[in-house]
């Protein structure tokens, strides 16, 4: 019976010939076997990235491939395939997201071990409560309290579920590429209270949401993930509110799988997805 896949190779590094080669090599040069490989070269930055699943001995792989990945100037990590992220969950009062992860997490269908839920408001301790997550209420703008539960419970991963309090710049800084976002897609706009009140006056025929890391430049970080829906004058705010909070579910949904999953890369603004 064919094994599965027991690690994650993920190389970032300037494009030159031959890196799938020096990749594949390593592996097999070390008896791994390749399960799923993507590649992607980005040829507007000349840069080259490339995520591998494979079966074998990843000790003796790393050993072998450090020079390799050295001559290269390779940016390289290695992940076990079925390590579940430590996750932090963040939330206001809307739960329909926090909802849908847990849901997500308890089938089986994300790799996430969430952590702790922490709210800015109490509305939903008994609902994390009830699936065995302890519930911290940080009063807004406590980033000394957040950053002192991501520490202690060792999150590598924060999820903004529809958390609506705005970050300091440091604190996007200090989790660059940690701290995952999502919003409807009116931004920027129909800003601040009743989007969706503010969608219908104007008579929109899409909507949807954004996934995407968080920056220091409110809601313009690298986009993960976006979806749309058509709508029509027939559908009034509340049931513009019922479809976005749909989309938003099912984006931060396949964001947190890309994740998980170790298949995002950070380039600059953008990200690749492998």
């Amino acid at each position: 019976m064919q094994k599965t896949a027991s690690h994650i190779l993920r190389v970032a590094c300037p494009d030159s010939p031959g890196l799938v080669a020096r990749v594949s090599q390593s592996l097999y040069a070390q008896n791994c076997n390749i399960e799923e490989a993507a590649q992607f070269n980005d040829p507007l930055s000349g840069h080259f990235f490339m995520r591998v699943s494979f079966t074998g001995d990843a000790e003796k792989f790393s050993a072998h491939f450090a020079q390799v990945a050295t001559d290269a100037a390779m940016e390289w990590q290695l992940f076990p395939v079925h390590e579940k992220i430590k996750t932090l969950i963040m939330v206001s009062k809307e739960d329909h997201c926090l909802h849908d992860i847990l849901y997500q997490v308890k089938s089986g269908h994300l790799p996430l071990d969430i952590l702790a839920v922490a709210g800015n408001h109490d509305v939903m301790r008994d609902q994390a409560g009830q699936a065995g997550i302890p519930f911290h209420f940080i009063a807004a703008k406590d980033e000394k309290a957040i950053t002192a539960l991501i520490e202690k419970t060792g999150a590598e991963l924060i999820v903004l579920a529809r958390y609506m309090q705005i970050l300091s710049p440091e604190f996007c800084n200090r989790y660059a590429g940690r701290i995952i976002n999502i919003h409807h897609s009116f931004l920027p706009g129909f800003k601040g209270a009743r989007p969706y009140h503010q969608a219908h006056a104007r008579g929109v025929k899409i909507i949807g949401a954004t996934a995407h890391f968080v920056t220091e430049d409110l809601d313009e970080g690298p986009i993960i993930e976006q979806d749309v829906m058509r709508v029509n004058h027939s559908m009034g705010p509340d049931k513009l509110r019922q479809v976005g909070q749909s989309i938003e579910t099912r984006v931060l949904r396949q964001a947190l799988e890309y994740y998980a999953n170790r298949r995002i890369f950070l380039h600059g603004m953008h990200t690749v997805i492998l």
